[in-house]
């Protein structure tokens, strides 16, 4: 399977750039850089392919593009690929809500997978979480999150995905919108990513933790993704990470 990466220079571009070359049966299509970035024209590990921008051409050579970018990255990327279909797993975040309407747009002509966090079991512990607060929805709910000290200093995408699971879980479950879960936000060192939450019961608590040690999580997971694309060659549309593990 050829994989084209965009973002191949990010914290967890350079992973998957790393993981794809790695991994028999996986071919590096493409490692794509923003324009300015200083590694355009230079070899990726000492090989063939060299770090360069996106365009439509190059793109059209690969049977997956995975992206870890920015918003803005990622829509020009799309804009590129235009009609045709090309399998995408998408892991950027920040996109705002016309931004990701936007985006889901563009998956009328492609298959596309889009999360917040694609890192190896993340989807189980969100589930779980959503699960207990439909049984438990009287629990006041608070989501927390630690993460590298030069990450911004602003909810996640995944503490937000977390927010609006267990918001939509316990307001089904009391038939009236609950509240918003307050998040906590915590930076520290070079910590690569930890995800709680916590259930405030009164007279007991629930605590649920995440934590990732490195972050090969994420481009295993992204990986773990783009073959269930590759091998479903699911009608075009947004898919959740949650349809990746149905059968």
């Amino acid at each position: 399977m050829r994989i084209a990466v965009m973002g191949a220079s990010g914290r967890v571009g350079t992973r998957l750039v790393e993981l794809v070359l790695a991994s028999p049966g996986l071919e590096l299509a493409a490692a794509l850089v923003s324009p300015r970035s200083a590694l355009v024209g230079t070899p990726v590990a000492g090989g063939s392919i060299e770090y360069r921008p996106s365009d439509a051409a190059m793109n059209s050579h690969c049977d997956v593009i995975v992206d870890f970018s920015s918003p803005a990255a990622s829509l020009a990327l799309q804009g590129e690929v235009g009609e045709k279909p090309i399998p995408m797993v998408i892991g950027t975040t920040g996109f705002s809500a016309e931004e990701d309407a936007a985006l889901t747009a563009f998956a009328a002509h492609r298959p596309m997978v889009v999360s917040a966090n694609f890192a190896l079991g993340f989807e189980a512990f969100r589930q779980i979480a959503g699960r207990f607060a439909r049984l438990m929805p009287g629990g006041e709910a608070g989501v927390g999150e630690v993460y590298h000290a030069r990450k911004k200093a602003e909810p996640s995408g995944t503490s937000r995905w977390l927010a609006a699971t267990v918001r939509e879980a316990r307001s089904a479950a009391m038939g009236f919108d609950a509240p918003e879960p307050d998040i906590r936000v915590t930076r520290e060192g070079d910590t690569v990513g930890v995800n709680e939450l916590r259930f405030d019961l009164g007279s007991a608590e629930l605590l649920l933790s995440y934590r990732v040690h490195t972050l090969a999580a994420y481009a295993e997971g992204a990986l773990a993704a783009a073959q269930w694309l590759a091998a479903r060659r699911p009608a075009n549309g947004r898919y959740a990470l949650a349809d990746t593990n149905s059968n």
